[in-house]
C-alpha cells in the first residue's frame, strides 16, 4: 500500500503517526535540526520514553535492551552519527535484533559545511558493509512510503534497518 503525504500535514507529524502506530515507545537520539519536529513529538507523548544520547552507538545499546525488555525503539540521527556507530552494529546484526534507525544526510544537497560532506558520502556504503539494510527518501511521500515496509522488516523481520532521509527532504540548513 502506497502511503502519501496528508494534506495540511507535515511529514515528521506523518512520520511520527506512522511510529506509534506500529507501537514504537522508545525514540533515542543525538539533538538534530532535520529531527526536531518529530523529537518534539515523541517528547510529548506520555507512553514514549524519549532519550537523549551523547553519543549516536549509545542508542544502539539502548535499543538492543529496550528490545530485549519487549519494547519496539527508534534511533534518530544525522548521517555524521552513522561513523560512530559502526563497530557498535555489530551487536544488533550478530545478535539479530531488530533495529530502525532514521538517518537525516548531511553532506548533500545545498550542504554549507564542509565537515559533513565526507561521512554524508560514505553513510550508505558504511552501513550495507557491516550488514545493514539501507533504504533511501528524497521526498517526503518517499519516505512516508518507506515507513511502514522498514517497520514490517525490522520488528517482525528481526532485520536492522536504517532509513536514510536525504537531505532535499529537510531543505537547505541556514545558520
Amino acid at each position: 500500500m502506497t502511503q502519501t503525504l496528508e494534506a495540511g500535514t507535515a511529514w515528521p507529524d506523518q512520520l511520527y503517526a506512522r511510529l506509534r502506530a506500529a507501537n514504537v515507545t522508545h525514540a533515542n537520539y543525538v539533538p538534530d535540526a532535520g529531527h526536531t519536529q518529530l523529537i518534539k513529538l515523541l517528547h510529548a507523548d506520555e507512553a514514549v520514553t524519549a532519550t537523549v544520547l551523547t553519543t549516536e552507538e549509545e542508542g544502539i545499546a539502548i535499543a538492543a535492551g529496550a528490545w530485549l525488555g519487549g519494547k519496539r525503539s527508534a534511533i534518530l540521527m544525522q548521517s555524521s552519527g552513522v561513523g560512530n556507530c559502526i563497530n557498535m552494529l555489530s551487536l544488533p546484526v550478530i545478535a539479530r535484533i531488530p533495529l530502525l534507525m532514521l538517518v537525516t544526510m548531511r553532506g548533500e544537497w545545498g550542504e554549507f559545511n564542509p565537515w559533513q560532506v565526507p561521512m554524508g558520502q560514505a553513510t550508505e556504503a558504511a552501513l550495507r558493509a557491516v550488514g545493514v539494510r539501507v533504504f533511501r527518501a528524497d521526498s517526503a511521500e518517499e519516505l512516508l512510503a518507506i515507513v511502514p515496509a522498514a517497520l514490517v522488516e525490522a520488528f517482525d523481520a528481526d532485520q536492522q534497518i536504517a532509513i536514510l532521509i536525504g537531505q532535499r527532504v529537510m531543505g537547505e540548513k541556514k545558520w
